[in-house]
């Protein structure tokens, strides 16, 4: 389990479009310090500090390599919490929330509901959402197979994939490019940014890229009064 968790992690830094806050984000989750990384990879704090504030270039195969070793270590000294979250058994937990529309709705009307923005720059005509589904984005990464992301499309894949915990949005819609099943909408839930290259796989795709700012629980519930009046 441990060294498909670690292939994962370094998958992630290494195809990160800003490898630094991926660095953060991974040693965050760990809830180390930077210095605690530091002593365990054997360098300098300040060797952690200038490759998560972008100081220092990518970190190349041989740190990606020690940086997760020493993770995973440091993990294993505490008996796993964090490696046993992120486990195959809990792939079901990166689904938050997931309802079907009998009728389908409104793409536009779905937006609107969301309070939210399509940042796909492109024009498109409306077409109808027959679903939703709210996914846990960084445990998603971590845990989904291609073959295990057929568990978000429900039973329609004209649907609503919203991603929450996303920093920049890159890594799901490269996921959604590379897999056969094309969702009706994406939704990034209150992301830092977006990815630029986001923005060109939804436009490639012809699929409305939306961001909205409502919490989780906010989507829930306007999601669930909609789905009452469909």
């Amino acid at each position: 389990m441990t060294e498909e968790f670690g292939e994962k992690i370094a998958g992630d830094i290494a195809m990160s479009s800003e490898p630094g806050k991926t660095i953060r984000k991974w040693r965050e989750e760990f809830s180390l310090s930077q210095q605690q990384l530091a002593d365990s990879m054997g360098v300098s704090n300040s060797v952690i500090s200038d490759y998560e504030s972008g100081r220092r270039k990518s970190p190349g195969v041989a740190v990606i390599k020690k940086m997760v070793e020493s993770l995973i270590s440091l993990d294993a000294m505490n008996g796993y919490p964090v490696a046993s979250r992120y486990r195959p058994e809990a792939r079901d937990e990166c689904i938050l929330a997931m309802e079907e529309f009998d009728g389908g709705v409104d793409s536009e009307r779905f937006i609107e509901i969301i309070a939210g923005k399509n940042i796909n720059p492109d024009k498109m005509p409306s077409r109808k959402i027959y679903g939703y589904t709210i996914v846990d984005s960084m445990k998603a990464i971590v845990n989904l197979s291609s073959e295990d992301y057929l568990k978000i499309y429900g039973w329609n894949i004209e649907r609503a994939l919203i991603f929450t915990d996303v920093h920049f949005g890159r890594s799901p819609m490269v996921a959604i490019r590379a897999h056969p099943l094309t969702p009706g909408m994406v939704v990034y839930q209150n992301p830092e940014n977006t990815d630029l290259l986001a923005i060109k796989l939804a436009k490639l795709e012809k699929i409305p890229l939306v961001t909205t700012k409502l919490t989780v629980e906010q989507l829930t519930q306007r999601l669930n009064k909609l789905k009452e009046g469909n």
